[in-house]
């Protein structure tokens, strides 16, 4: 790699900073994926890679760009979302800024430098004659409900992965699922003047509010070594209509954050039993559950190869082994993994995900760079 690897890092995450990528799915009127995706292809085309657009989903397309190797060797995938959630309280969002070693903007972050350290370490792993694949998915929506990062893995197949989510140069094997429920009380709605004709749901759903913060207590009697504890917790609480009315329902929406080895339906035992307990204390309880979302935990060994691979080539770059660490966050690390590939996540270091300032920190992102086109060069020879 020549000395003007980090020009051109800053200039490609510069690009895809100054494209409009929100999520639609949480910022209504989003842009959406399609110009991010389409650049990518672009640009790969331009740097003699091998690129095509994924588009099952109308408008959320995500881009497949392809080192192709001699043959007779491994594939490896690096993945990184397209998406960014919005741009609330930000000024001139889109518009990126260095300062100093600092590169300021949405999506700078989370995670178009990580974008763009796997599109030049593909790029450089393609004028390295290797006999292996390295495969870049650019992957949409994964702010929401991951359908880029499902739909890659029905086109593509690999022997191990990266995602470069943001991960301040730590090497990452391992982080919380999450399941998303919500427990809705039935009341009886009436004039707030009749109260022998009403049942406050509301104040029904009360024993349930304290059934969860105890469950909560008792979850966090045991700790991943590399997670910490799973938790529970109450996100939202919606009931009533009017001042004058006894609220006829009420529904609380929670967040159930899962260690590797629990399951959906552990935590839906889990609740039902929560459920069964309040209803036995109260006969006049009734109440019933509905799963809305699903994201399950993931773990790998830190003895896997990859995981050995990478911290070897990330000790050369770095001057010192990376740590191997738990993240806080879920990520589209837990699909892969699903798809039986083993899976790592290494990324910069930054601030300002999902907040009104975004930066992240340009000689990490160049390390992270340097280091995948390293450890393409070992998988893949």
């Amino acid at each position: 790699m020549t000395s003007s690897l980090r020009a051109d890092l800053v200039e490609l995450t510069s690009r895809l900073v100054a494209i409009d990528s929100i999520n639609p799915s949480l910022v209504r009127g989003g842009a959406g994926e399609s110009e991010a995706a389409a650049f990518v292809v672009a640009w790969a085309r331009d740097a003699g890679l091998d690129a095509t657009l994924l588009e099952a989903t109308p408008s959320r397309p995500s881009a497949l760009v392809h080192a192709r190797g001699g043959g007779g060797s491994r594939t490896l995938l690096l993945c990184a979302h397209l998406d960014t959630v919005g741009v609330e309280g930000m000024s001139d969002p889109h518009t990126p800024r260095l300062a100093g070693d600092r590169l300021y903007g949405r999506g700078a972050y989370d995670m178009k430098a990580g974008l763009a350290a796997a599109l030049v370490a593909c790029r450089e792993a393609a004028a390295l004659g290797l006999a292996g694949d390295v495969i870049v998915a650019a992957v949409a929506d994964e702010e929401y409900a991951s359908l880029g990062v499902q739909e890659a893995l029905a086109a593509v197949s690999a022997d191990a992965a990266i995602v470069t989510e943001p991960t301040e140069l730590e090497l990452v094997v391992a982080h919380k699922g999450f399941v998303w429920a919500e427990l809705e009380v039935a009341g009886r709605a009436a004039h707030g003047s009749r109260p022998h004709l009403g049942v406050d749901a509301i104040v029904k759903a009360g024993p349930i509010l304290t059934a969860l913060g105890e469950l909560d207590e008792l979850l966090g009697g045991w700790e991943h070594p590399l997670l910490g504890r799973a938790s529970v917790h109450a996100s939202l609480i919606e009931g009533g209509s009017e001042l004058s009315s006894y609220p006829s329902r009420c529904t609380v929406s929670i967040e159930r954050r899962t260690l590797p080895g629990e399951t959906q339906e552990d935590v839906e035992s889990e609740l039902e039993a929560l459920l069964d307990e309040c209803r036995a204390t109260d006969p006049q309880l009734h109440a019933t559950r509905r799963t809305l979302l699903v994201r399950e935990p993931f773990e790998l060994s830190p003895d896997a190869e990859i995981v050995e691979i990478v911290s070897a080539a990330a000790s050369e770059v770095l001057g010192a082994p990376p740590a191997i660490v738990g993240a806080s966050f879920w990520a589209d690390t837990a699909f892969i993994a699903g798809a039986g590939i083993p899976t790592v996540m290494l990324g910069p270091g930054g601030e300002g995900a999902h907040a009104a300032e975004e930066w992240v920190s340009v000689p990490d992102v160049e390390a992270v760079t340097r280091t995948l086109t390293a450890v393409a060069e070992r998988f893949c020879a």
